[in-house]
């Protein structure tokens, strides 16, 4: 797999929560080259929130070029239809309009700073985006939903398997932006 480029831009829109009843997802604005990519549009309290930040950065929705979902919960898709029809990448395809193009997620490269990998651990589908920026490797996953873990995330159907993603996540990465809270640096105390 080629170096990732580190010329990507990277913006967090909305960090996410879990205080039940309340959950919203972390909402990301990557731009590389002539790619601006939203990442897990999913729940929020009010729409603005994903916007005010994009119109406050000179992004419209219509500039919106990718969509990635990190695994089809709701909390990280809700929002897609806020942009235009444009590609929609997940674990095992890309989806444009009424076109279904079959394709695994494992090192599609989007642009020289962008790439997916397949990284099942909260569920089987799971995908992290990898962004290379000047200053990080970040990679943008549900493998935490904070920094705190959980250890054992109970919508996970193999702990094993998630150990062995956040241990791959851990070894690329230089940055999380995680699900559910605030971006962290990975260190000896992470959960794995």
């Amino acid at each position: 797999m080629p170096e990732l480029s580190r010329t990507a831009r990277l913006d967090v829109l909305v960090e996410g929560y879990v205080r039940m009843p309340h959950v919203a997802g972390t909402v990301s604005l990557v731009r590389d080259a002539d790619r601006v990519v939203i990442v897990d549009p999913g729940m929020v309290s009010d729409r603005d929130l994903i916007l005010a930040p994009m119109r406050e950065l000179g992004v419209r929705p219509e500039d919106v070029t990718d969509v990635v979902v990190s695994h089809h919960h709701l909390d990280h898709t809700l929002n897609i239809a806020l942009f235009p029809v444009v590609p929609v990448h997940d674990f095992q395809s890309v989806i444009e309009g009424d076109i279904f193009t079959r394709r695994a997620a494992e090192g599609t490269q989007l642009t020289p700073g962008i790439r997916l990998l397949a990284t099942p651990g909260h569920t089987p589908q799971d995908i992290t985006t990898l962004v290379g920026t000047p200053d990080d490797v970040v990679a943008l996953t549900h493998l935490w939903w904070t920094e705190e873990g959980p250890a054992d995330d109970p919508y996970s159907h193999d702990r094993d398997e998630l150990r062995r993603q956040r241990e791959r996540v851990l070894d690329l990465a230089t940055l999380v932006v995680c699900a559910h809270g605030a971006p962290f640096r990975p260190g000896p105390a992470t959960v794995r």
